[in-house]
């Protein structure tokens, strides 16, 4: 049974190797968060099954992991593409002023102006500061996310208030 909500920690990205092996890019600052886990939700569209982690190792920059009863690269192709999830009550509490981006992936955003902007779409980091990409009726816009532009984010009320003209 799929536990409440699912934060999606990353995808698996393609067999790592001859013993079953996958590669998979992490969306968290650390990918030790996602390593040190037993059990992972692995899906796609919603439709997740609970997968078993046997090893998990870092690689570079990327963490690769072998799923209990994956010993062939051609059994680790059946898992490429699949989103890897957690449950949210899993995660630590956050600080204050600290959101996990998965969080903020569907918060409406507005201007000082009371403006609508869209809605937050995606969340990455360009290597200076991270990005939210910010999809409305005008198309898709990027905007940093900083303290500079991003004034207020209230969760409950499901929104975040930027300093950004809605014609920039």
């Amino acid at each position: 049974m799929v536990p409440g909500k699912l934060i999606v920690m990353g995808h698996i990205l393609a067999p790592f190797g001859v013993k079953g092996w996958v590669k998979v890019k992490t969306h968290t600052e650390s990918p030790e968060s996602l390593a040190g886990r037993p059990i992972w939700w692995i899906g796609k569209d919603g439709n997740w099954r609970e997968a078993r982690v046997a090893q998990t190792e870092l690689h570079g920059a990327r963490l690769v992991a072998r799923f209990e009863g994956c010993n062939s690269p051609e059994a680790a192709v059946a898992y490429r593409g699949l989103q890897v999830a957690v449950p949210r009550e899993s995660l630590p509490p956050t600080r204050e002023n600290e959101f996990y981006q998965a969080d903020l992936i569907g918060l409406e955003v507005r201007n000082m102006d009371d403006e609508r902007l869209g809605t937050v779409a995606e969340l990455y980091s360009n290597g200076a500061h991270d990005v939210m990409r910010v999809s409305g009726d005008e198309g898709e816009r990027l905007l940093p996310f900083i303290d500079q532009v991003v004034r207020e984010v209230d969760i409950g009320a499901g929104r975040i208030l930027v300093d950004w003209g809605k014609d920039w």
